[in-house]
């Protein structure tokens, strides 16, 4: 299938490594030049050298001012944004009933704020040309919330939905707005989860991982490249009619439709 990508341009926000490397990878391999994005300059350097095309910059979007400083550097480095994907860590795991205010700041401060500002300054340009992709690298929590979780869950849900209020307001403009929402990939942040959830059960990280892939009917983690797949395609030219949408790459670990 020919995606039509090619001289596009796209922004991949935490692409040094996981599921923002494998987006970003994808999408330089389907002839888009890519802003590969992460907090070490040395790392997004090397990463941005291993992709065609590929420019890397240095950045902390929590930090005050770094969503605008970034779309400032993405702009003189590689021109107006075609594509914009936003990714990044979430919080730390933790219950509901350890929740407080702060980390509810902390949560959308990580998760929905600086989204909001990448959104609002590349869209102008997406609008104009009649012409963009907005994706987010969210997570399964968006549709069947995970435990020890809280915070993550509630951040990427109010991204979710900012994102698909947006889509309706821009799909007769050609931009298209989707959520991404992997299941359970072999990707560093996975492996963080379950080393927290082996402290919280008291289990080993071999039975954690264990119990893990046994729900998940594929039988297996994914690998980050066909996730990258799947977010190059939402990229591309032919998803041009699909936009609102949260679609999953789980292996079928989600029960409902």
């Amino acid at each position: 299938m020919q995606l039509g990508l090619t001289g596009k341009t796209a922004l991949v926000c935490a692409s040094t490594s996981g599921l923002g490397r494998a987006t970003a990878r994808a999408l330089a391999e389907e002839g888009v030049r890519v802003v590969v994005t992460g907090r070490s300059d040395d790392r997004v350097k090397e990463v941005a050298g291993e992709l065609p095309g590929a420019v890397g910059l240095a950045c902390d979007l929590v930090a005050d001012g770094g969503a605008e400083q970034l779309l400032t550097a993405a702009r003189e480095a590689v021109g107006d944004l075609d594509i914009l994907v936003l990714n990044g860590p979430g919080p730390a795991p933790g219950s509901a009933r350890a929740t407080d205010t702060a980390g509810i700041e902390e949560a959308i401060a990580t998760l929905v704020k600086p989204q909001q500002v990448l959104v609002q300054g590349a869209l102008p340009v997406m609008l104009e040309k009649k012409w963009g992709r907005i994706l987010s690298i969210s997570s399964t929590s968006v549709e069947a919330p995970l435990p020890n979780l809280a915070l993550s869950n509630l951040g990427r849900a109010a991204l979710a939905g900012y994102l698909k209020t947006l889509a309706t307001e821009v799909a007769a403009q050609g931009v298209t707005v989707n959520s991404l929402l992997p299941g359970r990939i072999a990707t560093p942040r996975a492996r963080q989860i379950d080393e927290a959830a082996a402290q919280h059960t008291g289990r080993s990280l071999h039975e954690v991982e264990a119990a893990s892939r046994a729900t998940i009917p594929a039988g297996r983690y994914g690998d980050p490249d066909e996730f990258g797949a799947v977010a190059a395609f939402l990229c591309g030219a032919p998803a041009a009619y699909l936009t609102g949408t949260a679609i999953r790459c789980d292996g079928g670990l989600v029960p409902t439709l």
